[in-house]
């Protein structure tokens, strides 16, 4: 599961893989140009991007040019130019994978997979910092500012998860599968545990510090300002 940008000018296109990637629990967003794609990636960097080579405003290899001097989140270029001379040149201008048009949801899947699996880091040890939340992993213990949080053992599963990806936001069917471990369940169960929450971190959902909730997306955990 991961936080996918499209860039697709192409609206059926554009409309097809947002349908498939959804229905796989991924968070997408979508940019018709390349200057939207950059301003999406420098607002809120995704995991992965899959980039058109065809857009309006740049060629794509343009595009992953300026990508690259602002990011270096993995991209996959699904392109219909099928010569090994310009797949050479886009791979060695800085995508990661790519795809040749006509392709399957489950070989975009599958793809997808792969380059996020090369993109994960290597473990730095179990321990998560954001601003003065301290998450260890190993220990099971959560600090705020230096004092430990009495915390359930969902509690701080549900903690350990988002502290695990800063800034990123976790769809709700995703927290079901990864910190309650059913495919499916009642939305309620998540917002009463972030509601007792948000209570130890001492905040509200209508003034958040560490913990938001991105309406119909999911949550993120991030340093307060």
């Amino acid at each position: 599961m991961a936080n996918v940008l499209v860039v697709e000018d192409d609206q059926f296109v554009r409309s097809a893989l947002i349908r498939e990637l959804t229905e796989r629990a991924h968070a997408v967003r979508s940019a018709g140009t390349a200057l939207d794609a950059l301003r999406e990636v420098t607002r809120a960097a995704p995991d992965v991007v899959i980039l058109d080579l065809g857009l309006p405003d740049l060629d794509g290899a343009e595009a992953l040019k300026m990508l690259r001097g602002v990011s270096d989140v993995p991209v996959i270029v699904a392109t219909a130019r099928d010569e090994e001379t310009e797949i050479v040149r886009l791979l060695n201008a800085g995508a990661d994978d790519y795809l040749i048009k006509p392709f399957s949801g489950e070989h975009l899947s599958a793809r997808l997979a792969a380059v996020l699996r090369r993109a994960k880091p290597a473990p730095q040890g179990r321990l998560c910092e954001v601003g003065g939340l301290r998450v260890d992993l190993d220990r099971r213990e959560a600090y705020l500012d230096g004092v430990l949080l009495d915390l359930t053992r969902r509690e701080f599963d549900l903690l350990a998860h988002l502290a695990s990806r800063p800034g990123h936001v976790v769809s709700r069917r995703e927290l079901l599968a990864e910190v309650w471990q059913q495919p499916y369940g009642d939305d309620q169960t998540i917002d009463v545990h972030l509601s007792w929450l948000r209570r130890k971190l001492g905040e509200k959902a209508s003034r958040p510090r560490y913990l938001h909730t991105i309406r119909g997306v999911g949550v993120k955990l991030m340093a307060p300002p």
